[in-house]
């Protein structure tokens, strides 16, 4: 270990790592005594204190606000494909006590030790996205890892995240191990659905609004309902399995919903599921405009709030899209609105819903808050881990 290069940090500034944090800001390292333009982006390093005692293992980016991340605070191991095996080991044996089948987010990054590194499981095909350069350099070792651990049929590399733009990484999309093919099946809360993994969104598939969707068993039998940013019918297809008697699905991406039909028809509600493809603030301009009514309006979009300066506009494209909605349903309909910009408080989704009802002369009532499932675990030093929720309002009128 002593040919790694070591990273020292200003004095005092070792506080939160001690506490349970894994992040180093670059403002923090001493850079008289190790220059941080002395290391290369993805270079493991020694982390230490301003006195010189190690205090773990960590990957860097000196080009970067946050110039590393902790992986292992025991310095006798860096990355290797034994520390992944061990690491994945780990991960599952969580998941496995949550999940009775094989379908879910198997890593999430810092949560799971394993910094810039997210893997979904569907069955015995893993999809990989690396975000990081120093996992980049080790995506070799990481699937020698997943063989190891769980002889699957194919591993794919999604690695056209944004963030690779930060760490001066190439977008790729490849197969790593095994076959993968274009459509893959999974099962979620019951119902049978294909992901796109190789063309779709991120991973191909969102498994963080799990428990929420399982949330619609119940509530919405009978009931008409509208699906926006539907993708490939997570909500909308497993509202219709759960008795709806009528799912409209909006989306912007054709592709998308062609699919969602394939999977409504996996489960043989395809009758009762219609789709609309087109931008969410238009079709739901449209839908009021022609006197549509829906008796639960189910809203999913894409983080509005990517970085902290794009809060004041994003924070009025949720306000728009959350009124727009309102104005759609039925007298006492149910409204669940969902969030995925971890830069924008439960609190001020709350804010946003109270805003929105009012503005239209309603009132709405908070009956449930959802949040992401166990297999994105927050790591309790960092905030930023959990970014998921849905809240769940009754819309009443004065």
């Amino acid at each position: 270990m002593t040919d790694l290069p070591r990273l020292r940090l200003k004095t005092s500034e070792e506080r939160r790592l001690r506490e349970g944090h894994v992040w180093i800001f670059s403002n923090e390292v001493d850079i008289a005594a190790t220059p941080l333009k002395a290391i290369n982006p993805g270079d493991q390093v020694v982390v230490e204190d301003s006195k010189g005692k190690a205090l773990g293992l960590a990957i860097v980016n000196p080009n970067a606000l946050i110039c590393a991340r902790l992986y292992n605070r025991d310095v006798a191991h860096p990355l290797s494909t034994s520390l992944f095996v061990h690491r994945l080991q780990i991960a599952l044996s969580l998941r496995e006590q949550w999940f009775d089948e094989p379908y879910y987010r198997l890593v999430y990054g810092d949560s799971d030790g394993l910094p810039g590194v997210v893997i979904d499981r569907f069955a015995d095909i893993f999809v990989v996205q690396i975000s990081n350069a120093g996992m980049e350099r080790m995506k070799s070792e990481l699937v020698d890892a997943i063989v190891k651990v769980f002889k699957p049929s194919g591993v794919l590399f999604k690695n056209d995240g944004k963030m690779r733009v930060v760490e001066g990484l190439d977008s790729y999309v490849e197969v790593a191990y095994g076959e993968v093919p274009d459509r893959v099946p999974l099962r979620e809360n019951g119902v049978a659905f294909e992901a796109l993994v190789r063309e779709g969104q991120k991973t191909g598939w969102f498994y963080d609004h799990r428990d929420a969707r399982a949330r619609l068993k119940g509530l919405v039998e009978g009931k008409r309902v509208l699906d926006v940013f539907s993708y490939l019918g997570g909500w909308g297809v497993q509202a219709a399995v759960f008795g709806a008697a009528e799912v409209h699905c909006v989306d912007g991406s054709e592709k998308a919903l062609d699919q969602l039909m394939r999977n409504a028809a996996l489960n043989g509600v395809e009758s009762r599921v219609q789709t609309l493809q087109g931008d969410a603030f238009d079709a739901l301009t449209a839908l009021k405009q022609e006197g549509e009514r829906f008796d639960v309006v189910i809203i999913d979009p894409p983080a509005f709030i990517t970085r902290r300066k794009d809060h004041k506009a994003g924070l009025q494209a949720y306000r728009r899209i959350n009124e727009l909605a309102m104005r759609l349903l039925n007298r006492d309909g149910l409204l669940i609105s969902a969030s995925c910009s971890m830069h924008l408080g439960r609190n001020e989704l709350v804010d946003v819903i109270r805003a929105s009802s009012r503005h239209i002369d309603r009132q709405a009532q908070i009956v449930h808050h959802s949040h992401q499932g166990a297999d994105h675990p927050i790591h309790p030093a960092i905030p930023e881990t959990e970014y998921l929720k849905a809240v769940f309002a009754r819309v009443l009128p004065i």
